[in-house]
């Protein structure tokens, strides 16, 4: 049985790496930018990266140049050692364990964790970052949600967290912006694996939502998600098929129940 994504997540807004905004010193992903979203009332959407020493953690990039003062792939630090490094921006908080998030958040809001392709290459080289979330979130008691690029990933997932609602990000592909080939990008694009995947919604690239593809699963009972709403304006023209936006850039607007 595949479990149907809650509607808690149609409701409220997903802020995207949660409410970041590093002139208030929230950096993306970080947990001041966790506590903001919660005080707004908005769902959250995170990333998890795999550590060295295989634990998820809070990071959308695998390496450490943009978002820190160090370098290199964050795969070749320890969960222990990137908590002392600190993210741009931020108040000196590090690198952090999806557990410790968890912890935080508890239950309040929603929570969509975004797994990362660990290879860059959408392929099956998957499973210890899948496994590493598997095991952080066993006793989460609380809305939550699963999903990937990656439809292996996905997969995986649907083994290790039988219980837990997943999903595809699904995108429109464009050869020149995916460092992919250019016969897999024509592949994912039409979302071939929703099926297999055991998936129960999508979070589709925001100006590609008219592909047919998308109305059809929509049509199929799919819950229809979308990344990332940057303006009100494009949250109206968005809410016209999606049932719900992830959005950065500005405070978006929490329906009346």
């Amino acid at each position: 049985m595949i479990p149907d994504l809650p509607q808690i997540f149609l409701r409220a807004p997903l802020a995207h790496r949660a409410l970041h905004d590093v002139a208030a010193g929230r950096p993306e992903n970080s947990r001041a930018a966790i506590r903001a979203a919660i005080q707004a009332g908005y769902g959250i959407e995170i990333d998890v990266q795999l550590s060295g020493d295989n634990r998820a953690m809070v990071f959308h990039d695998d390496t450490l140049d943009r978002l820190t003062q160090h370098k290199g792939p964050l795969r070749a630090h320890s969960a222990a050692a990137l908590a002392q490094i600190p993210l741009r921006g931020g108040d000196g908080e590090g690198i952090y364990p999806l557990e410790t998030v968890l912890e935080q958040v508890a239950g309040q809001v929603p929570l969509l964790i975004e797994i990362k392709d660990q290879d860059g290459a959408m392929g099956p080289n998957v499973g210890p970052l899948e496994q590493a979330v598997a095991t952080a979130i066993a006793n989460y008691d609380g809305p939550l949600a699963l999903m990937s690029f990656n439809p292996h990933a996905v997969r995986v997932l649907a083994r290790l967290c039988p219980n837990v609602p997943r999903g595809l990000v699904t995108s429109a592909y464009r050869p020149g912006e995916w460092s992919l080939p250019t016969d897999l990008c024509d592949t994912l694009r039409d979302i071939p694996d929703f099926d297999s995947c055991a998936a129960a919604f999508i979070s589709h690239e925001v100006d590609d939502l008219t592909r047919p593809r998308v109305a059809q699963l929509k049509a199929r009972g799919a819950a229809i998600l979308c990344w990332t709403v940057t303006s009100a304006a494009q949250e109206e023209q968005a809410r016209k098929i999606a049932d719900n936006i992830t959005f950065e850039q500005y405070n978006a607007a929490i329906p009346l129940e």
